[in-house]
């Protein structure tokens, strides 16, 4: 599943960089949705496995056409219509709806190439659901989509596990929509459930008013407790790994108690965990080291000075990443806007180990 991520993440960057190139609905389907077909594993140069324009007549209607049908072993599994990359993924399920049951495919995709919304038929036999059971955002991808979409793939495929997800999918996404309406609005039957359990007196008008106020507090405080406790857990993880794996950084502080020349930052911690998090697609992460000094924050190969993998200069108020072709060259300083900045240079960085 790990490989099917990255994979993902590449197509958004794809899809991010050359959007505002592709100016046609024609245009986002060979820049776009193709490469995902073909990410899930089918072969879109056999038109017999990814068939495109495929005609689905309706009643009287003839030449009605479907941009893609998906086979795996010769059975149509996926329906697949696509709309220009500015245009809302959510608004025109009503072809898809249509051309659902002619195809005699049990699930069907509504794209604009960077929002994925896939639909089946769990309310009545044949004919497409409203809404979609399961969305897949390029821009946000969980690994809980993953894992989903990865049921997708041609080696992979099955539809029992698949129609099991979706309900599963389904029902849980309306509990939560329930769930997140009585959080906001407290109903007079989410009151009584809970307070009746506690208060063996008449509910009157007033006493509901009152009772509502304090059910949405303590619901929403609950809330934030929860949220806390998790925050401070994670916290006390990273502070626990931070102190058995982090490497001994040059000129430590002395047992005199001197000031030290420089200090560590959390903003360096976290440059070198996302330098670290992109090399890791083609090392071992026990092969990444840093070395913080005066001038700089070193990320190095195997924790030696002659392999350099990329330097941070974060002590002045801007930041910058130094990048290297290989050790014996000079590194070329880059101007970063934010942290996440770093994540456009995963091609230089991948270069740099190569080389070594």
């Amino acid at each position: 599943m790990m490989d099917l991520k990255i994979k993902l993440q590449q197509l958004y960057e794809r899809v991010d960089s050359l959007k505002d190139q592709i100016n046609t609905e024609e245009a986002t389907k060979n820049a776009f949705v193709l490469p995902f077909i073909q990410i899930l594993g089918y072969d879109i140069f056999n038109p017999t496995e990814v068939i495109p324009e495929f005609i689905c007549d309706i009643g009287t209607k003839k030449g009605e056409k479907v941009d893609y049908v998906i086979k795996n072993n010769d059975h149509p599994i996926l329906i697949i219509e696509c709309k220009h990359w500015k245009e809302n993924a959510d608004a025109h399920n009503s072809q898809l709806h249509r051309y659902y049951h002619v195809a005699k495919a049990r699930f069907g995709v509504l794209t604009n190439g960077h929002i994925y919304n896939f639909y089946t038929d769990l309310e009545q036999p044949n004919i497409m659901d409203e809404k979609p059971f399961f969305t897949l955002n390029l821009n946000d991808i969980k690994d809980s989509s993953v894992k989903i979409l990865g049921k997708f793939t041609k080696t992979d495929y099955n539809l029992e596990s698949i129609l099991d997800s979706a309900e599963a999918l389904k029902y849980i996404k309306a509990i939560r929509k329930e769930f997140e309406k009585e959080v906001a609005e407290a109903s007079d039957e989410f009151v009584k459930l809970l307070v009746n359990k506690f208060f063996d007196k008449p509910l009157t008008a007033s006493r509901m008013v009152t009772f509502r106020e304090y059910t949405k507090k303590a619901v929403s405080n609950s809330i934030n407790d929860s949220i806390s406790l998790r925050l401070k857990s994670a916290l006390n993880i990273n502070e626990n790994i931070a102190k058995d794996k982090i490497p001994a950084i040059e000129n430590p502080i002395d047992l005199n108690n001197e000031i030290p020349k420089y200090i560590t930052t959390d903003e360096e911690l976290e440059g070198f965990q996302i330098v670290k998090a992109i090399l890791r697609e083609k090392i071992a992460a026990e092969r990444i080291a840093f070395r913080d000094t005066q001038s700089y924050f070193g990320i190095l190969l195997d924790d030696n000075n002659r392999k350099p993998l990329a330097r941070l200069h974060f002590n002045s108020s801007n930041k910058y990443i130094e990048l290297f072709h290989n050790g014996k060259d000079l590194g070329e300083k880059i101007l970063l806007n934010s942290l996440d900045g770093i994540y456009n240079y995963r091609e230089q960085l991948h270069t740099t180990f190569e080389n070594y």
